[in-house]
């Protein structure tokens, strides 16, 4: 029996709405209020801080955590406390949202882009040691979607190299390479807790590590470079004030407690999801490294082949897939293609610098990628009776 498409003016398969993102409940209006009601709102004079670093550096089997007021501010401190700055390169993948490469810009760096996996989306591990050169400071790999990336092979590169190894988690909270949660794998990680990640807190960033000097470094960067000891006007370097609030803290806190559920339900999904995609011909989701012990499913990528759909382009099926009623959108714009990523390297670097970006095919081709979620606009959903939520 034939299906008139709902673009085309049949009945939607789905009528009723998905859950929508963020999920919250009692708990997180408990915990506001509880902190509103202290009026110490600042990570210097409150202990909710405090409180969900710990909690977070032991869900990631981190040593250490630090809170930021976002995920690329949190990025930007650790590439400070690695030694990032003007007159050095930071190699990091060609396909990913822009502000990695932000943070590298902010601290004066310079980003020098590496192909991806066409397989897996994320850094090609293969390719990482040709992008080094005598100038060369950080690795940055970064886990897409909530994959982990090769972890081992730039790993392998980076101690070969004699360099530090920083992951840009921000969408792998919970993602475990080999059996250990990412972020603290490399010298450093840092996460993203903006509102459409899998722990919102509206915004919100942190940094994780192992290595206790450079928690005590990023700890003194990211509170207007003081140490531990200082008082209010004893400063051991030039920092900045990147620190979270109180307030975020505490939603943050009550986020905890939905997350092991939330992760749980995203594996039910994305497997469900993957076996009902082997029965469609030019939809194939982005393959899995076996080396992944856990996905953080932040986003479930398809490769989209037009061939199959009689030349229907990405944007017709993800328009014919939202007039179904299901979410959908498109994947990430290689770095290279972004016209403000090389007016940025022009004005800063030379019009040379634009002449010697490697070619990066893989990325190019990742085009017709089809991502879900979709961050549309938001419908107000509370925890309770929420799909995620169990």
């Amino acid at each position: 029996m034939s299906h008139q498409l709902a673009i085309d003016g049949g009945t939607p398969v789905r009528t009723a709405p998905f859950p929508a993102w963020s999920v919250w409940g009692e708990r997180e209006s408990q915990l506001l209020a509880a902190t509103l009601d202290t009026g110490d709102w600042e990570e210097l004079s409150g202990r909710t801080v405090q409180e969900f670093e710990d909690q977070f550096a032991a869900f990631h089997d981190a040593r250490f955590a630090l809170a930021a007021p976002n995920g690329t501010q949190a990025l930007k401190v650790a590439l400070q406390a690695l030694g990032v700055r003007a007159g050095v390169e930071v190699v990091t993948t060609a396909w990913t949202f822009i502000d990695t490469i932000s943070a590298i810009f902010a601290v004066g760096a310079k980003p020098v882009f590496v192909d991806i996996d066409p397989a897996t989306n994320l850094i090609d591990s293969a390719r990482i040691e040709a992008a080094i050169t005598p100038h060369t400071k950080v690795i940055v790999p970064v886990h897409i979607g909530g994959q982990p990336c090769d972890l081992d092979g730039a790993l392998d590169v980076a101690r070969k190299h004699g360099l530090p190894v920083l992951e840009d988690a921000a969408q792998a909270i919970g993602a475990e390479w080999k059996g250990a949660k990412v972020g603290a794998i490399g010298d450093l990680g840092t996460f993203s807790f903006q509102e459409s990640k899998n722990l919102s807190g509206g915004e919100g960033g942190a940094i994780v590590t192992n290595r206790e000097d450079l928690h005590a470094l990023c700890w003194s960067l990211h509170n207007t470079g003081r140490g531990f000891t200082s008082g209010t006007f004893d400063f051991e370097r030039i920092g900045g004030n990147y620190r979270m609030t109180e307030l975020t803290a505490a939603l943050l806190l009550g986020q905890m407690e939905w997350l092991a559920d939330q992760m749980a339900t995203r594996d039910r999904n994305a497997d469900t999801l993957t076996a009902g995609l082997t029965e469609i011909p030019g939809l194939e989701p982005t393959t899995v490294d076996a080396r992944v012990s856990r996905h953080a499913w932040r986003l479930y990528q398809i490769r989209y082949d037009a061939g199959k759909f009689g030349g229907s382009d990405r944007e017709a099926f993800i328009a014919a897939l939202r007039a179904e009623g299901i979410p959908a959108g498109a994947g990430y714009v290689p770095l290279t293609q972004i016209g403000a990523v090389r007016n940025e390297l022009r004005e800063r670097f030379g019009p040379s610098s634009v002449r010697e970006i490697t070619a990066v095919p893989n990325a190019d081709a990742a085009g017709p990628v089809v991502v879900m979620p979709y961050d549309g606009p938001r419908q107000q959903t509370t925890s309770p009776g929420s799909e995620l939520s169990r």
